[in-house]
């Protein structure tokens, strides 16, 4: 794999650097800052008089990404995790021959180096890193991208997405963005009294959502298991066993389709309250954000691709009601099965005949409704058929306590008052699996122990999924799942290894 001709440059400078006595993987560092912190401290070296001071001493390390060499002296750039650092290094600042023999021979752009030496301002007014030492911390074989700006094919920036780091900034600050979200969700419903604790990622049935899970199998039980979708149903049992309010950040898995908002496996909160109704999640929610928006210190409004998103601007709006105020679908067909067939078929989408009434109309919502809804938006009163674990309402049994909201176009959290009359959640299970009969393969199993579970008792409460890595693309302006998530699924390329090429 070193092949490469100026892999194998660096290759015989590493073994040069070794004859010499220089290590060129060290494991000793002697760094005392950061380069954002060394900027920091030293802005008084503007004022003085000479531009400089001696007396100071730093030693910081971090990436060659510029190199510019000029006989006796060289100017370099630095990058660590918080900053570029412009840094002089002169012949006889050195050791006896360390320029010519050692740094000039051998120092390259992508190397890691540790330097130490004093504040200076350059002629041209960036302050800098006089160098007195200079030591290489780390050879690097492989050529850095010529464009120092990033690199621009994004297939090669997800699947090297070390390079991808090295070679961008605002890479790195989307997911140090990502990071401060679980952070601060985390501290959020802490603060609020929720019990953060862990469930089951392989289950003996796949439930707590409409979707084919992966499947794997457990050898020492001889049983197949299916990577969950959702924890929805085990953090419901807790509710069950007594305790009052929980929540989990972890990672689902669907084995589906991929595409700019879906990834198989993808990161959520999950989080159920006691005695309290999806009308108490909406208003925990828009705390939620305000929360987020006040400690990641974001203005309310941010920019997403040529639309604006307003976060003080949250709307509620019935499901059936949203399919003629937003979407334009004439009233008179919202409550027909035919005439939805119908209308679908006209603007040219899949209509299947097989679809129930509740069905179509999230159908008709997809297609006409869910693009169009910039602004935070609670969509409510979810129809049964597609809400198999929402309880029903009280005022119009056909519907449910659900919302799901909406951000630029996309869904962002799902949340219901939960459904805890087991009798009817039966009577749900059984609906799905007729369903899952008639050939839907998303379909909801059948879990007789939740049902059983149900059985004992479950207080009235409300719970809610939010994504994390949708709710990240919004707060970053990204438009693909792939850019919020360090390592996205990716298809193999000719030459990887396959693990089953001898079992087909």
């Amino acid at each position: 794999m070193f092949e490469n001709k100026y892999i194998q440059q660096r290759i015989e400078k590493a073994n040069t650097l070794k004859e010499l006595g220089v290590n060129p993987y060290s494991n000793s560092s002697k760094r005392n800052t950061t380069i954002s912190k060394y900027l920091n401290v030293n802005t008084d070296i503007f004022q003085k008089e000479d531009k400089r001071d001696e007396n100071r001493n730093y030693t910081v390390a971090g990436r060659v990404k510029f190199f510019r060499l000029m006989g006796k002296a060289s100017f370099l750039k630095i990058e660590d995790e918080s900053g570029i650092l412009q840094i002089y290094v002169a012949r006889d600042n050195l050791p006896e021959g360390f320029y010519n023999n050692i740094f000039k021979k051998n120092v390259e752009v992508g190397d890691i180096i540790e330097v130490s030496g004093y504040p200076f301002v350059t002629n041209k007014g960036e302050l800098s890193l006089h160098v007195h030492e200079l030591i290489i911390l780390t050879k690097s074989i492989s050529p850095l991208p010529e464009k120092y700006h990033g690199i621009q094919d994004k297939e090669l920036r997800y699947r090297q997405r070390y390079l991808d780091l090295i070679m961008n900034s605002q890479v790195r600050k989307t997911f140090h963005i990502r990071s401060r979200v679980i952070s601060l969700t985390r501290r959020f419903f802490e603060d609020k009294g929720f019990l953060e604790v862990e469930t089951p990622m392989m289950h003996p049935i796949p439930g707590g959502a409409n979707a084919k899970p992966f499947v794997t199998h457990h050898n020492a039980l001889g049983v197949d298991r299916f990577l969950r979708i959702a924890p929805e149903l085990y953090l419901k049992r807790l509710i069950v066993g007594g305790f009052e309010a929980v929540f989990e950040i972890n990672r689902n898995f669907r084995n589906e389709g991929m595409d700019a908002t879906h990834n198989p496996e993808f990161t959520s909160i999950e989080f159920y309250w006691a005695y309290k109704t999806h009308k108490d999640l909406i208003e925990i929610t828009k705390e939620y954000f305000e929360y987020l928006f006040e400690h990641l210190d974001l203005p309310m409004t941010l920019p997403y691709g040529d639309k604006e998103i307003d976060f003080t601007k949250f709307s509620e709006i019935p499901l059936i009601e949203s399919l003629t105020t937003v979407g334009n679908v004439p009233a008179d067909i919202t409550e027909d099965k035919d005439k939805i067939l119908a209308y679908l078929k006209e603007h040219k989408l899949e209509a299947d005949e097989n679809l129930n009434l509740g069905q179509l109309q999230g159908e008709l919502f997809d297609a006409f409704v869910e693009d169009k809804l910039i602004n935070p938006t609670f969509i409510t009163e979810y129809p049964v058929e597609i809400s198999p674990l929402a309880r029903r309402s009280d005022e119009k049994p056909h519907l449910t306590d659900r919302f799901e909201l909406f951000i630029a176009g996309k869904e962002i959290a799902n949340a219901f008052s939960e459904l805890n009359d087991p009798v009817d959640q039966l009577e749900r299970f059984e609906g799905q699996m007729a369903a899952k009969d008639k050939g839907d393969d998303e379909a909801h199993e059948m879990d007789e122990d939740f049902v059983n579970a149900l059985s004992y008792g479950m207080a009235p409460c409300a719970g809610e999924g939010i994504g994390i890595d949708r709710l990240v693309m919004m707060l970053t302006n990204e438009h693909s799942i792939r850019d919020v998530i360090l390592f996205p699924a990716m298809k193999p390329i000719k030459g990887e290894i396959d693990l089953h090429a001898d079992q087909e």
